[in-house]
């Protein structure tokens, strides 16, 4: 094994666990409505956006305005993550996509509320920090508390009950294994 290998794969390590740390730091900033840091975190070019359409910005003023605005109806909340998957890209090494599975509880319009949300996320090395140059949430579940137990139940697909219409959630009944599975 030679140094430049070694080096490589000490520096793969390092970005390892600073894609970890930008990961906690939305979070952080989710919670903490910390709009300073939500704009430090994205590529200036950055692209987030929600699987059903209803969060759907470009660049860093954009997210910045949508999240001012998502802020106005929620209270308080807490983000957590659990597993992430990163792969790097064999050709840039400034560039890493990422599946990270999370969960978050919130007050939203005065409810309290929990989802299910999994981050499908491009990671770039920008100015010599790695970023989110996209961001895209797909949601197993997004309900009030007291509606838990019943979301997890059999047959039930309107699981995204944080606006006016129940909705149809993005997994797993919309995973290609799911459906293989199940027959569909």
């Amino acid at each position: 094994m030679t140094d430049t290998s070694l080096e490589r794969r000490i520096r793969r390590l390092e970005d390892r666990v600073e894609i970890g740390e930008l990961i906690a730091r939305y979070g952080l900033a989710m919670d903490g409505r910390d709009l300073d840091e939500i704009e430090a975190i994205f590529t200036p070019d950055a692209v987030l956006r929600s699987r059903d359409g209803v969060m759907n910005a470009r660049g860093r003023e954009a997210i910045v305005l949508l999240y001012r605005g998502r802020f106005t109806v929620l209270g308080p909340s807490n983000h957590f993550t659990h597993d992430r998957i990163v792969t790097f890209d064999a050709n840039d090494p400034d560039l890493a996509r990422g599946l990270v599975v999370s969960h978050a509880e919130m007050n939203r319009n005065g409810r309290g509320m929990i989802a299910a949300i999994r981050y499908a996320d491009v990671y770039q090395r920008h100015e010599g920090a790695w970023r989110f140059a996209e961001r895209e949430l797909s949601f197993m579940y997004y309900v009030a508390a007291a509606e838990y137990v019943d979301a997890l139940g059999p047959g039930l697909a309107k699981r995204m009950r944080a606006y006016d219409e129940p909705r149809a959630a993005d997994w797993p009944e919309g995973l290609d294994t799911w459906r293989r599975f199940h027959g569909g």
